[in-house]
């Protein structure tokens, strides 16, 4: 299964028109979508607006494939589950959001195992074209090493006498 999203907060349907043409083409049936507040409402997906949480979490770990906009919690979902993903970033000079930050996103992460991106929609027709072969990476872990926190626990109980958090809170212990 295929598993399209498009985030809460904004429609895409650039992305669901795009997807939804190529399951047409390709007689692909086996694809679900959550599309938003979309104004497009696909003919070929099998789409919903929203699910409730621990829903849309079983179909995330259920799909073989991603297809969603380059949203960091899409993303480090399917770097999770281990699951690859095909990432189209909203484009902000389109009106699809406020800024050019998930253009950004596609960049930094356009060379990570198992997250293809698309810029265009041609780019994301001919990673669809190749979904069944698509890989994704090692599944990353979804809390910090045991080390890592208790190391934490003690820099946050006893910083460093001369590290700069320290000498921001003398500098503000001074000021009051």
């Amino acid at each position: 299964m295929i598993l399209l999203s498009v985030g809460t907060q904004l429609p895409f349907d650039r992305l669901v028109i795009a997807l939804d043409h190529w399951a047409e083409r390709s007689g692909r049936t086996d694809i679900v979508a959550q599309i938003g507040p979309a104004g497009y409402q696909p003919r070929h997906l099998r789409s919903f607006d929203f699910l409730e949480q621990d829903a849309f979490k079983t179909l995330q770990s259920q799909a073989r494939l991603m297809v969603s906009h380059a949203g960091m919690g899409s993303i480090i979902t399917a770097l999770e589950l281990g699951t690859p993903i095909i990432i189209l970033p909203r484009e902000h000079r389109l009106g699809e959001h406020r800024n050019g930050h998930q253009m950004a996103t596609l960049e930094q992460f356009r060379n990570y195992p198992g997250i293809y991106a698309a810029r265009n929609e041609e780019e994301l027709v001919a990673l669809l074209d190749r979904a069944d072969s698509l890989i994704g990476s090692d599944r990353l872990a979804t809390s910090a090493p045991a080390e890592f926190i208790e190391r934490l626990g003690a820099y946050i109980e006893a910083p460093p006498a001369t590290g700069p958090l320290q000498r921001m809170l003398n500098r503000w212990s001074k000021s009051r």
